[in-house]
């Protein structure tokens, strides 16, 4: 199965190299992969720590495309090489692994190992926070490497639950690496003892399990993925976080099943009863977790996904490029102006809980603003908010937070550009197609949804208590950019 794992650095630096089985792969493979994924890599964050701190879990600036499948080049005969990769003389062969290998050896299914690697990373988010990236990696190097030991056993996953690792493995904390550093070992991290339902037939959920209050909530999440101005596709999650005790039997139901399409589901979740009935049937883990991922079925009739429609948040753009008066030397004057205007539109398509009052909130409302390469540096004040800038990424952050109808955040700032940038700038002022990257919002607004979406019901059978239960509605930005 798994052969080998290496996890890079942004800069494609090597941080964690991981052989499971008798051979070891040679790192060269890493430099293959690496040449081909930094052909798509762009300045934005790729060599600085600062601009994945400020991109977050949105990594996809970093990238302007990369490949689906990657590929190395031929490095033998026909037949399989000393690393087991499948090689084919004269062609060229997928950097997933060698699941063409006509001779028929360890077969490796593409999909089985990408939902491995999210369930890696997810992990790792749930033990190092958010952003799990390079610097939260090295500094928790030992418990990384334990976390691997018990996801994998001779290739194979194996322990790939939340709920079963952390009892396995204890999550990092503040006076476990102040032990750590001077004992020098990495013992603390292990638990004592196996812990109880560890060798089970549900292994998500711990054997005993008892809670003072017993209580279940659950979140609808819909992600709006769109490019303004026109709209794309909404991708939706339900997250769950279970605190109840025994082993109880939820039973979950829908005000209208049918806008569910394309969906996937926690290992806990009848697959069978959901198809037959379009209920959720499941046996909760305890504690936080994602219970189903989802498309919403937005149909208008003809067999295609009509727009979501317009958006509660609005962001205006403008930006500038050219001779304003000043002349800085060595630059011939050239110079550039940016201004950005955030509000907030009430009349959307947002379907609101009728428990919600007051005016619309939108939260964590934020703009990621991606400079051109030709510019040097730039000068930015906000009347609201703070805003992080990135010289060496040449990337800028505005965190506004809270927004209303009545807040009117705006942006204004100037912009040094790089001796010779006049080829970049026309004489309308504006740049080449493709040099200005798009601008990415982030949001949320709780008590509304996209699709009207909502549960009906949940009756939890198998235990005497009667639990607290709470479910509310989500709608929150996906890949949300706005092109200048």
């Amino acid at each position: 199965m798994i052969q080998s794992l290496f996890i890079l650095s942004p800069t494609g630096e090597v941080l964690i190299e991981r052989h499971f089985r008798s051979t070891v792969t040679s790192r060269t493979v890493c430099d293959h992969f690496w040449t081909k994924a930094s052909e798509g890599l762009n300045h934005h964050g790729g060599v600085s720590t600062a601009s994945t701190a400020i991109l977050g879990s949105n990594p996809f600036m970093l990238y302007d495309s990369v490949e689906p499948v990657m590929e190395v080049p031929d490095i033998g005969n026909d037949g399989d090489d000393a690393n087991g990769w499948a090689i084919l003389s004269g062609s060229v062969s997928s950097c997933i692994g060698n699941q063409n290998n006509p001779s028929g050896g360890l077969g490796i299914s593409p999909l089985l190992i990408t939902e491995f690697l999210h369930k890696i990373a997810d992990t790792f988010v749930i033990y190092f926070g958010d952003p799990a990236d390079e610097s939260a990696v090295k500094d928790n190097f030992s418990t990384a490497y334990q976390l691997l030991e018990e996801m994998v056993d001779y290739g194979w996953p194996l322990t790939t639950e939340p709920n079963a690792l952390t009892d396995l493995i204890r999550p990092p904390t503040v006076m476990a690496k102040i032990h750590q550093a001077m004992t020098g070992g990495s013992s603390n991290i292990l638990s004592e003892a196996l812990p109880n339902g560890t060798v089970s037939n549900m292994p998500w959920r711990k054997a005993g399990v008892t809670h003072p209050n017993n209580e279940i909530y659950i979140d609808i999440v819909e992600e709006i993925d769109a490019i303004l101005s026109s709209s794309g596709g909404v991708i939706s999650q339900m997250l769950a976080q279970s605190n109840l005790s025994g082993v109880p039997d939820l039973i979950l139901t829908f005000n209208d099943a049918t806008l569910i399409d394309d969906s996937s589901f926690h290992p806990c979740v009848r697959y069978a009863r959901f198809e037959k009935d379009k209920v959720i049937s499941f046996v909760p883990p305890d504690g936080p977790f994602e219970l189903m991922r989802y498309r919403l079925r937005l149909d208008n009739g003809e067999g295609h996904n009509k727009p979501v429609g317009s958006m509660p948040i609005q962001v205006i753009p403008r930006i500038s490029y050219g001779k304003f008066g000043s002349s800085e030397k060595g630059n011939s004057g050239m110079a550039g102006r940016i201004s950005l205007s955030v509000t907030a539109r009430s009349i959307s398509s947002l379907i609101y809980s009728s428990s919600r009052k007051g005016p619309l909130v939108i939260e964590d409302v934020a703009v990621v603003i991606p400079f051109p390469k030709f510019v040097r540096t730039a000068n930015l004040n906000a009347t609201v908010g703070r805003i992080i800038y990135d010289e060496a990424g040449k990337i800028a952050k505005w965190e506004i937070g809270k927004l209303d109808e009545k807040t009117r955040p705006q942006l204004n700032g100037t912009m040094v550009l790089e001796d010779g940038s006049e080829e970049k700038v026309s004489s309308s002022s504006s740049i080449s197609e493709g040099e200005q990257p798009p601008l990415l919002v982030t949001w949320k607004i709780l008590l509304s949804s996209v699709s009207g979406l909502n549960i009906s019901g949940l009756s939890v059978t198998g235990e005497h208590y009667k639990p607290y239960k709470g479910v509310r509605n989500i709608t929150k930005s996906g890949t949300f950019q706005v092109r200048c």
